[in-house]
């Protein structure tokens, strides 16, 4: 794999003829200073906060342990795969136990903060994987993801989707 500093700053790769490609030390400073920006951000605050909110509230603690024990439980029956006897009383006890939790009111809050932080975080690295080329991949937590590298089909031309 070659990098920039392989090649004068005229022809780097993307790079703009009469500047020097950016140093590897000040490229790391400068995504440093992004993520205390970040950190800073009234979405991280939020974050935070709500965060806070749930580990403080007993009844999600409460619900929180129940609901760990549940997902054990589904494990030890999902090795087994789904004949065995308690598979679907296993896991319909890990959706009660979600639902639950998806009930309380902070709860509710910390995950749309977390989803919030996850979204800007996403867009973030797609401004700067689109700086650099459309053709970059940059993952996300999307259960059901759209397009290239998805399974799904697009228009891309890479040969590589479904």
């Amino acid at each position: 794999m070659e990098t920039a500093e392989n090649f004068p700053a005229d022809v780097a790769p993307g790079g703009i003829a009469g500047r020097t490609p950016a140093d590897f030390t000040e490229l790391l400073s400068r995504a440093y200073e992004l993520g205390e920006l970040i950190k800073q951000s009234a979405l991280a605050a939020e974050y935070v906060y709500c965060k806070e909110q749930v580990e403080l509230d007993g009844g999600v603690r409460s619900l929180s342990l129940e609901f760990a024990k549940a997902k054990e439980r589904f494990a030890e029956c999902e090795r087994f795969g789904r004949f065995h006897p308690d598979y679907n009383e296993a896991l319909d006890r890990v959706y009660e136990m979600e639902s639950k939790l998806d009930g309380i009111e902070p709860v509710r809050q910390f995950k749309a903060a977390e989803q919030a932080v996850d979204t800007l975080l996403h867009d973030v690295a797609m401004l700067i994987a689109r700086a650099v080329s459309d053709s970059i991949k940059v993952p996300d937590n999307d259960p059901n993801p759209k397009g290239c590298g998805s399974g799904g089909k697009c228009s891309c031309g890479g040969g590589g989707c479904g």
